[in-house]
This record gives C-alpha cells, sequence and structure tokens, in this order.
C-alpha cells in the first residue's frame, strides 16, 4: 500500500493525506486529508484536516480565527480569543510532530500551548503559569456575535439594565441575568458552551489540578450578550475565593465542534489521555507514568441522605470524586506525587481529614475511613433544627434560585419574615442574611418546663460572609451574647453573584437558664441580627450565608 502523499499549500506548509475519526480524542497515527500548516505572515494557519481551521497569531499568541465548515466562528468587539485579554508581544512558534501540530508561546514566565490532532475538530490548549508575573487567569473563547443566542441566567443579551458593578443586569420583567450565574459547580460539569443549526462549540474544562477553590467552587464558565459570547477555562478565578493561586502547567483544557451533540466524553477531565502529547516539550508537562493514584476501600459513618466527596489538597494541586453510595469506596487517579490534605465532605461540609503521600506509578490504599460520630454536628441531640449540617443552605427560602439569579430577582421569595419552629422553620427561613435587608429575624419556639431550667447551646453555621457580617443573638429581650469575630471569609463579593461557598463556620453561643421563659404555654424569641461594620447597603451591606441554626439538648 502506498504510504500518505505530501503536496505544497502555501508557504512552510506540510498537507499528509490520510483519514481518520472526526471529533474524538485520538491515540493513534492515521491522519487525514488536508492536515497541516501554512504561514500567512501574521498568523499560523492550522487544518485539522476534518472540518476545523484556525489561525495563531505570530506576534501574540492570541486564536484570531476559528472556522468550521466555512465558517467564522472567532471573535467579537474586534478581539481575539486569548489568555486573561491578550498577552501582547510574544514569542511564538509552530511544529509539527506526526499527527500533532503544536504552538508554543512564551510571555515572560508564561507558556501556553496549543494543539491540533490530524482527523480532529478539537483544539487542545495548556498553559503554564509560573508566577505573578504575568496576569494569566483564565482563557476566553470569544464567539462572534447571532452564532449563539440564548436567555439563559449567564446571559445578559436581553437585560440592559446594570444594576451592580456593571456585571449584573435586569430584563425589563424583573429577573436578573450576569455572566456570573453559572450554576454549577466546578464537579457539576466537564464542559460548557451551545448548540445551533447542527453546530456544537464547547469548551472542556481541564482537570483542574493547578486551579483553586476544590470541587464544590464556583465561577463564570460563559456568557452571551447582544456583542456575542464568551466561553472560559478559569486558570484561577478571585471572586469569593477560599485558596491561594496554584502555578504550573494547567491543562489540558479544549476547544471543541461537533454536529450539534455534547462533545464527546473521551474529552473530559479523568478520561481524556494524552499519550501522544508526553514527547512534544511542553514545559512542565507530567506523562501518566509519572502520577499516582489514591484509592479508599470505604467509608463507614457516613449519612446515607447525603452524597461524600473525597478532596485531595495541597498548595501545588487539587484533586476530588465522589465516593460510592453504597460502601464509600473512592478512586483518585492522576495524581501529583506529593504529600496531601485528605478531606471527606459530606455534601458540602468537610468532616474527616488526614494526610497521605502520593508517588509515581503507584497506588496509595487506605483502609475503610471511619468518621466520627463527633466530627458531624447533624449527631449532637437538638431540641429544635432549622436546615441540616451539609454545608450549604440547601433547603432554605431562596437557597435554590441563589445560584443563578440576584437577591433582587422577581423570583425570590420575600427577604424578611418572621419564623416558628414547627411550622415549615427551614423553608421560612432565608438563605441569605444581610444587615441593611432583614437583620433581625425572629425565631419562635417553646421548651419544656425541665428545657426552661437549663443552659443551652445555640449553634449557627454559615457557608461565606461578606464583609465580616456575622450573627449576633438576642433571647427574649433578656440576654444579648457578645459579638463574634469574624471567621476568615473571602473579601469579595459572593452573596450576590451565585456563590454561597466559602469557609464554612459554626458559631457557638451558650445561654443561661435564666435567659428562658419559664411559662410552657408562651413562645421563646430568638433574634438574630447581622453585625459588622463594613459594607454598604441593601445587598451589599454586610451578610452571610446560612447552613443550619439549632438549640442542642
Amino acid at each position: 500500500m502506498p504510504g500518505p502523499t505530501t503536496r505544497p499549500v502555501g508557504r512552510r506548509a506540510v498537507v499528509l493525506g490520510a483519514t481518520a475519526a472526526v471529533g474524538t480524542a485520538l491515540t493513534g497515527t492515521a491522519r487525514a486529508a488536508g492536515f497541516g500548516w501554512t504561514d500567512d505572515g501574521s498568523n499560523y494557519v492550522i487544518d485539522t484536516g476534518a472540518q476545523l481551521v484556525f489561525k495563531v497569531s505570530k506576534s501574540t499568541g492570541d486564536l484570531t480565527s476559528l472556522v468550521h465548515r466555512g465558517t467564522e466562528y472567532q471573535g467579537y468587539g474586534g478581539m481575539n480569543s486569548h489568555i486573561e485579554s491578550g498577552l501582547g508581544a510574544s514569542t511564538v512558534t509552530i511544529r509539527q510532530s506526526g499527527s500533532t501540530i503544536l504552538v508554543s508561546v512564551t510571555h515572560g514566565t508564561l507558556r501556553h500551548y496549543y494543539a491540533a490532532r490530524s482527523g480532529e475538530n478539537n483544539v487542545y490548549m495548556w498553559t503554564n503559569k509560573a508566577d505573578t508575573s504575568v496576569s494569566a487567569t483564565r482563557y476566553i473563547v470569544r464567539v462572534r456575535k447571532g452564532a449563539f443566542l440564548n436567555d439563559e441566567p449567564d446571559s445578559y443579551t436581553y437585560a440592559p439594565t446594570a444594576i451592580e458593578a456593571s456585571d449584573v443586569f435586569r430584563k425589563s420583567d424583573g429577573q436578573t441575568r450576569s455572566k456570573h450565574f453559572s450554576k454549577r459547580r466546578v464537579m457539576d460539569y466537564d464542559y460548557v458552551g451551545w448548540s445551533a443549526g447542527g453546530v456544537g462549540l464547547w469548551m472542556v474544562r481541564s482537570n483542574h489540578e493547578k486551579a483553586s477553590g476544590g470541587p464544590f467552587y464556583r465561577s463564570l464558565l460563559r456568557h452571551q450578550s447582544a456583542d456575542g459570547g464568551g466561553l472560559y477555562e478559569i486558570l484561577y478565578y478571585g471572586q469569593n475565593q477560599t485558596e491561594a493561586q496554584r502555578f504550573g502547567l494547567q491543562g489540558p483544557y479544549v476547544i471543541a465542534f461537533t454536529d450539534g451533540g455534547a462533545p464527546s466524553s473521551a474529552l473530559f477531565p479523568g478520561t481524556l489521555t494524552t499519550p501522544w502529547a508526553d514527547s512534544l516539550g511542553i514545559a512542565g508537562y507530567v506523562p501518566a507514568s509519572g502520577r499516582g493514584k489514591v484509592a479508599g476501600v470505604g467509608i463507614s459513618g457516613r449519612n446515607t441522605a447525603y452524597p461524600y466527596t473525597v478532596g485531595l489538597a495541597n498548595t501545588a494541586a487539587q484533586y476530588w470524586g465522589a465516593a460510592r453510595a453504597s460502601d464509600g469506596w473512592f478512586s483518585l487517579a492522576g495524581v501529583l506525587p506529593g504529600t496531601y490534605t485528605l478531606t471527606v465532605y459530606k455534601g458540602e461540609l468537610a468532616v474527616y481529614t488526614t494526610s497521605v503521600s502520593v508517588a509515581a506509578g503507584a497506588t496509595t490504599t487506605l483502609n475503610t475511613i471511619a468518621i466520627p460520630t463527633s466530627n458531624d454536628p447533624s449527631n449532637a441531640s437538638a431540641i429544635w433544627r432549622i436546615g441540616d449540617w451539609n454545608g450549604t443552605p440547601a433547603g432554605f427560602k431562596n437557597a435554590d434560585l441563589m445560584t443563578y439569579a440576584h437577591p433582587s430577582d422577581v423570583r425570590a421569595a420575600s427577604w424578611t419574615g418572621n419564623v416558628v419552629i414547627g411550622d415549615g422553620e427551614t423553608a421560612a427561613f432565608p438563605c441569605y442574611l444581610w444587615k441593611d435587608v432583614n437583620s433581625g429575624i425572629l425565631v419562635y419556639f417553646r421548651l419544656t418546663a425541665a428545657q426552661a431550667a437549663a443552659a443551652h447551646t445555640l449553634r449557627i453555621g454559615v457557608t461565606t460572609a461578606y464583609a465580616n457580617g456575622r450573627p449576633q443573638v438576642t433571647v427574649n429581650d433578656t440576654w444579648t451574647s457578645a459579638v463574634p469575630s469574624p471567621p476568615t471569609q473571602p473579601n469579595t463579593r459572593s452573596l450576590t453573584n451565585g456563590s454561597y461557598r466559602g469557609n464554612n463556620h459554626t458559631f457557638t453561643y451558650s445561654v443561661p437558664a435564666s435567659a428562658w421563659r419559664t411559662d410552657t404555654g408562651q413562645y421563646n424569641v430568638l433574634r438574630i441580627d447581622v453585625v459588622s461594620g463594613s459594607g454598604t447597603t441593601g445587598f451589599l451591606s454586610a451578610g452571610t450565608a446560612v447552613d443550619a441554626i439549632d438549640l442542642l439538648v
């Protein structure tokens, strides 16, 4: 059988003939007809040999063109697709290795890479941020006007009125829109994008091993406006961030075109393998052989009403995976060598931690992890409890809406209103409390004579806070707690941009017996005020998100 043929297609070009599957992650060496690259003077032009041709600027490393089936999708507002808002002058080189073309971009200490595989409608990317000398917190694919339209929460095409920080908008019908309103935690998605007219354009995320914030972190994923759309891979995002920035190589993440359906699962984080990239010389690249694995045979002491997640984290990397519902078995593969803190989460509440070490090419096997009863605050006997301890405001009033809407959204139930224990108290209690909106909420409850004769501990669990907002409590207008110290929380917006996730913290208050009413026919009244000297007004006043509130036996 004759070998591949070569024909010139322009300056510094190589085109190899053969066929390959389209739109899947390939590991073989088959080459598609038309596969190769040219130099048009300003850009390297890469033809994947499938239905995708893209251009990379030779001077900046920007992605300047993204043509699928002859249609240009790249660009709006005269802007390219690029790292952050564009790197500026950079050193850009290109090299072909068999069925792979690699474009390397160097800008100071930062390295960025684009890779094309023969016969695939995909652009693979890696970014190595070595330090803070270069700003690189995201890659944004800028999609031109009219290619895809939607009115989802993370769009603002039909919401022209800005109501907060020029990035939260209100429509004429009172619904709110913002690029922050992604609704999803990072562990909840593998890809994000759009589909219309028989074409799907997607950003498939990386494994986020060099990102920050853990499995429950929320950040912007895409946006849609009258000018076009944006798809993001967030390398580091400071909004409501709980961790320091990590450095090193992040990727691959993938721009993928399809015939309208979802991208191939072979591209998903945790599934994608790239042995073809092992020898490309990507700075910071660690092949599968240089990684290890952590496996646990099970977790006991779980509350089976909740999902459990196992996370690994150190200053260099982070990983996570679900524990099996039946027995708590878990397996975390592709882990860089090192020593990590392993955390077991009930919902989003950390209930167990330990230290584990990972070696290249080896599996660290853990015996059954036993969660101590005292580690789960739900196990404490309570006279009454609002919500449950799972690290989230789930079940509280407006909690679901707040992951994809502003608190002022017309769909939100009133943030004010008092609560009676025994009368749907969780659904009636607002998920967020603000100093300038609903501080001073009252909780009514009765005690037996024996209960009223004793001191009790009151607990209020929070998931994050804005502007140092924290709860001070008063019982029956006769006893008021001290003002608690603010716990460490992110110092950016949170409650108004779709995120309740910060650092879980429990405030405890020792209420003396003298504070209770001795008439068992009367209600005791708990008042919860938000205190802080920070914040501004309204929904940007000091506030906090609630996990659970209970009065212990």
